[in-house]
């Protein structure tokens, strides 16, 4: 069985209940969440032997956040306890054409406030295959940057690939902060994640005659990006996550798969939206296992589409499906019959 690192901030999740508005609620939902934490709950789910990293108060928030993570058989050993916050965000949940809203409260979290100290790298990467972390984390500030890159040079030193979602976040950081620190971690990063925006937000590569907002997508154009990320930073594999954004509600939903030589365009699902928190994280779960799997670049990238649209019917970070849910999509049976 393949073993997965993930390494990032798992933080509290408050949302008014159903689609109320901030100003109108008077009772929140309780959950956690966080990118690479999400990533961890799908292979968990999907059988395969996913550890999730990060720094968490030893107080009983910390422990409820860990306790989230165990339940879904996610192993939660190498997490560092202490410091003080369990970063929180807020969540709006948007609909028909009002957008979501999140807001951060996240500054001074134990991980934020993390030392390189904290982390002892060739221990946590025993017997591992595979390391992931998005761009948020970076994001978080410089001492996480060198955790990020300390991290990345010992899973290089062993052999693991290393797989980075750039999710981009105008909240944390600059564009030319992000340039410069994900710059640096890109060398050491075989299978990039990206979607319509944060090749551009971080990198400067944008897809020619697209336009997200209004609902066109160019497949030449994101062709382009792929080969210029692979090309110019080394990645083995770049994947592009497609949304075509019709309401809150509305989207269209498909990816492309660049091995280095395929061009890989996967199905698109028309998507009626429960949640889309999550979403790409799902992706990039689905995608890291069906590249562990040995599947091919076609048969990887339909996999793990499929499992971000099925996340996007389910309410919080964590995306519940199950390996022959996923793939009886992915074959094509997307009729939502119910299963008697």
């Amino acid at each position: 069985m393949a073993r997965i690192v993930t390494f990032g901030e798992l933080m509290l999740r408050l949302q008014p209940f159903n689609y109320e508005r901030f100003v109108q609620a008077s009772n929140v939902e309780f959950t956690f969440g966080g990118g690479e934490a999400n990533v961890a709950v799908s292979l968990a789910n999907y059988g395969m032997d996913a550890a999730f990293v990060s720094k968490l108060p030893a107080h009983s928030i910390g422990q409820a956040a860990v306790n989230s993570l165990r339940r879904y058989g996610v192993d939660t050993s190498l997490i560092v306890r202490g410091g003080e916050r369990v970063g929180i965000y807020y969540n709006e949940k948007g609909a028909s054409q009002r957008g979501s809203v999140c807001i951060y409260d996240r500054a001074n979290s134990a991980i934020q406030l993390a030392k390189p100290e904290d982390f002892d790298w060739d221990k946590i990467f025993e017997g591992a295959d595979w390391f992931h972390f998005t761009g948020i984390t970076p994001a978080l500030g410089p001492n996480v940057v060198e955790i990020c890159k300390q991290a990345c040079q010992a899973a290089k030193a062993k052999g693991i690939k290393i797989s980075c979602d750039l999710n981009y976040r105008g909240k944390l950081w600059t564009r030319a902060q992000a340039n410069e620190a994900m710059t640096e971690l890109a060398k050491y990063i075989d299978v990039c994640i990206s979607n319509e925006e944060d090749a551009k937000d971080v990198f400067g590569i944008e897809a020619e005659a697209t336009d997200i907002y209004g609902g066109t997508i160019n497949h030449e154009g994101y062709k382009s990006v792929a080969k210029q990320l692979a090309d110019k930073y080394g990645f083995e594999k770049v994947a592009i996550t497609l949304r075509e954004s019709h309401s809150a509600f509305d989207n269209g939903w498909s990816a492309m798969l660049y091995d280095g030589e395929n061009y890989c365009f996967s199905k698109k699902y028309n998507l009626h939206i429960i949640d889309r928190v999550g979403g790409g994280d799902s992706f990039g779960g689905g995608l890291i296992y069906a590249l562990l799997s040995g599947k091919d670049t076609q048969a990887a990238v339909e996999f793990a589409v499929a499992a971000s649209a099925l996340k996007h019917s389910i309410g919080g970070d964590y995306n519940m499906v199950t390996v022959p849910e996923v793939e009886k999509l992915a074959g094509g049976d997307g009729s939502g019959r119910i299963q008697r």
